[in-house]
């Protein structure tokens, strides 16, 4: 029987008791006819899936932040933004939780430069977020470093537009 159903025989069984009660009293004149009872409905029975009330905003937090996995740079700059710093710890928090977990960093640049540069460019910001996921807890047997420099662009063209997008640190699960 489902629940819903359950919760329909459980209200009419009490309505039906409530009715066979009245019936039963004296139906004199002079007899006050006891109040109503007012009662709550029974709980719904569930098969336990409400006993979680559903993911805390950190759960929820650490779940968005997971779902990042690709890092953007400025212009010839190595250094990852601040702004992604706290997607950064949770990265660190979820490795550390999990020490059989195995990634790989991967570094990109934009096709300005040499292709020497660019691959050292593309490892020196793999290696930054690296060191911030170990500072925060993840091992470094769980990270792989590599660069791609300007080999594999994520939007194919020339201007701002598409440099932005190759200047990058991916994160790929193992």
């Amino acid at each position: 029987m489902g629940t819903q159903s359950n919760t329909i025989y459980k209200a009419g069984l009490l309505a039906f008791a409530l009715t066979l009660f009245a019936a039963c009293g004296s139906t004199s004149d002079t007899e006050e006819m006891p109040e109503p009872v007012e009662s709550e409905p029974p709980p719904a029975v569930t098969s336990g899936a409400d006993d979680n009330p559903g993911p805390t905003a950190e759960e929820m937090a650490m779940e968005a932040a997971l779902a990042t996995t690709v890092f953007y740079f400025d212009f010839d700059v190595a250094e990852f933004k601040a702004e992604d710093r706290e997607t950064l710890t949770y990265h660190a928090q979820d490795l550390a939780g999990d020490p059989g977990r195995r990634i790989r960093l991967e570094g990109h640049a934009d096709e300005r430069g040499t292709r020497e540069y660019n691959l050292a460019l593309g490892e020196r910001r793999a290696n930054g977020i690296l060191n911030y996921l170990i500072v925060n807890g993840a091992s470094r047997g769980q990270i792989e470093v590599v660069s791609y420099g300007e080999e594999r662009p994520a939007q194919m063209g020339q201007g701002e537009s598409a440099y932005a997008m190759n200047r990058r640190v991916e994160i790929v699960a193992q």
